[in-house]
């Protein structure tokens, strides 16, 4: 059964290169052919006898080790291919419909999907970007030949440690490079086929002072390259963390990815991919905890939840919703958009990560002590995501990333892009039918306007203007506030002095960061629900569920309220528990999963 389903993949492997000169429709079928086939070969996530079910992954998680038996599935199923770009022979068209086709991984494991292979991307992103032909050749072949590639950058979106450490390279005689430094904590450092590695060299501070360098350890001289032992992480046990430390090993001058200077420009291009398909994956994960906590409540005739859990329910649904809206229309916007997707994806990272850890604690008030059972499968993935979201950089330091490329740009766009820029095409929230490829090296940062702020103001004048029905007019109470709250922040934003880096260390400043981000995923939630309608979900078409979301989202700030529709929490509950019976997502596609 295994060879023949991954035969089938390789199928739709071909399908998904020629997808790139294709429709954005036949892009979408393929991706969604091959997320369900994905799905199947993970199988059912709660039987006893799966070996890659919840209990075996958990399993591995409480031994510290990775699933080594789901990994060879994944291997033998090409994943790889999905990180590299279709014409370089793999099935990367566009980051929302790789987020698609990763999701069945990470709804059953963050680690698994971090320690398998989504590490790669984040690497060969820099590649993808800057790098030579050669290089670009080079680094599709090893992956799609199941190597490889993990990250080394003072920044990594997935390990804290690492913010305290950094390599060098200083100029070489033979005109390459001797890299030097250590670095405690990185994934999958000794498995990893090549290293990309963001090392200093300009010991001045500022943006021309680091540089990529494309490190293979086989070519790295013996004795000048040592491993450090395993690291152990609260969080993503499973995951294979441990250090490196170069002394002066040689690395050739053909080693360079992009120009001299160039790493810290390469990183803010490239991690708006990974901040972005980081949210977009790991909703898929609070899906789990979610429909465990269902489980656990739903009375065992009827499946219907009992009332005191409506609200935690229903609420939680609604920002997984709101998650997959904000994640989706960020991944849409690196193809559509891609000069300008910087300080939203930046918002996006910044806002879904606090989602997602308020949902948790509700749910935690759900479940109770089975949230913290470790060997169950069917409710133990509370305990587990609670402890990985922070490592797989959900936590304090990815916030703090997020902020840094936000608080700059403040003034900036209160001053040149609030009120004043076009709302962005609307395929950013609708089907995605002919978006064009995701082209790494199209993508660009800072000064480039905010597509988010301009579609919250289009949708709420749309809205105003509209009386049919109290759902939808509430909506639109709810946009106007959310505009106003915009108004407000453009008010405070353009007074702010220039401050340069230190604005980092101004509380007021940072709290202005926080609204904003707020106000970028109610953009999100009011798009998307524009987008549904006349489509064939009436569920995302009826105003319900981004009420629900929008008024969650309202209540963070503080100034956005507005009293709901009778029923509206009742229609939300009612797709969540009919989702629930037929094995359903809880997310925007809301597909079959398996069994």
């Amino acid at each position: 059964m295994l060879k023949e389903d991954t035969e089938n993949l390789g199928r739709t492997a071909t399908a998904g290169t020629q997808a790139g000169t294709t429709a954005g429709t036949t892009a979408e079928a393929d991706a969604t052919r091959r997320a369900t086939r994905l799905e199947a070969l993970l199988g059912d996530p709660y039987a006893e006898d799966n070996p890659h079910g919840l209990r075996s992954l958990f399993a591995a998680d409480t031994h510290r080790t990775p699933p080594q038996e789901t990994e060879h599935l994944l291997t033998e199923a090409g994943l790889n291919a999905e990180f590299v770009p279709a014409e370089y022979g793999g099935r990367l068209v566009r980051a929302d419909l790789l987020a698609q086709v990763l999701r069945p991984v990470f709804r059953r494991d963050v680690t698994l999907g971090f320690g398998y292979g989504i590490i790669s991307l984040f690497a060969a992103s820099a590649v993808w970007a800057a790098g030579s032909r050669d290089q670009r050749e080079a680094l599709a072949r090893l992956l799609l030949d199941g190597g490889r590639a993990t990250i080394l950058h003072h920044e990594l979106a997935h390990a804290n440690a690492i913010l305290r450490q950094e390599f060098t390279a200083r100029a070489a005689p033979d005109g390459g490079y001797l890299l030097a430094g250590r670095k405690d904590v990185i994934i999958n450092a000794r498995r990893s086929d090549v290293h990309v590695v963001y090392a200093r060299t300009d010991p001045a501070r500022g943006p021309r002072s680091h540089s990529v360098l494309l490190v293979e350890p086989g070519r790295v001289p013996p004795g000048t390259v040592l491993e450090l032992p395993r690291a152990q992480t609260s969080g993503m046990r499973g995951a294979l963390f441990s250090g490196l430390e170069f002394i002066d090993s040689p690395v050739p001058a053909d080693a360079l990815v992009g120009r001299p200077g160039e790493g810290v420009a390469l990183a803010l291009r490239t991690f708006q991919v990974n901040r972005s398909l980081i949210c977009g994956v790991v909703t898929a994960s609070a899906d789990t905890v979610l429909r465990s906590a269902v489980r656990a409540v739903s009375r065992e005739a009827a499946g219907v939840p009992a009332r005191r859990w409506h609200r935690p329910l229903a609420g939680v649904f609604a920002d997984l919703l709101a998650c997959d809206a904000m994640a989706t229309a960020v991944l849409r916007a690196l193809s559509l958009l891609p000069d300008r997707a910087h300080v939203c994806a930046a918002a996006v990272k910044y806002v879904v990560p606090d989602l997602l850890r308020d949902d948790l604690e509700e749910l935690a008030t759900v479940l109770g002590g089975r949230g913290y059972a470790h060997d169950s499968a069917e409710y133990g993935a509370l305990d587990k995501l609670m402890r990985d979201l922070p490592v797989a950089g959900l936590g304090h330091a990815g916030t703090a990333s997020c902020q840094s490329v936000i608080v700059p740009q403040l003034r900036a766009l209160a001053e040149r892009s609030w009120f004043a820029e076009p709302e962005p095409p609307r395929g950013l929230f609708g089907d995605g039918a002919g978006l064009p490829p995701l082209d790494h090296r199209l993508l660009g940062i800072a000064g480039g306007g905010d597509f988010m702020a301009a579609s919250l103001v289009a949708s709420a004048r749309r809205l105003a203007g509209r009386r049919d029905g109290a759902g939808v007019r509430a909506l639109a109470g709810l946009a106007e506030g959310f505009v106003g709250e915009l108004r407000t922040l453009a008010a405070a934003c353009r007074r702010l002095p220039d401050y340069g880096a230190s604005a980092l260390a101004d509380p007021a400043v940072c709290g202005l960061s926080d609204r904003y981000c707020v106000v970028v995923g109610a953009a999100a939630v009011l798009g998307v629900w524009e987008a549904a309608q006349g489509g064939a979900d009436p569920f995302l078409a009826d105003p319900a569920w981004a009420l629900l979301a929008l008024s969650r989202l309202g209540r963070r700030l503080g100034t956005v309220e507005v009293r709901l529709p009778d029923g509206t929490q009742e229609s939300v509950l009612e797709e969540l528990v009919a989702r629930y019976r037929a094995g359903r997502g809880f997310d925007l596609g809301g597909r079959e999963l398996a069994p």
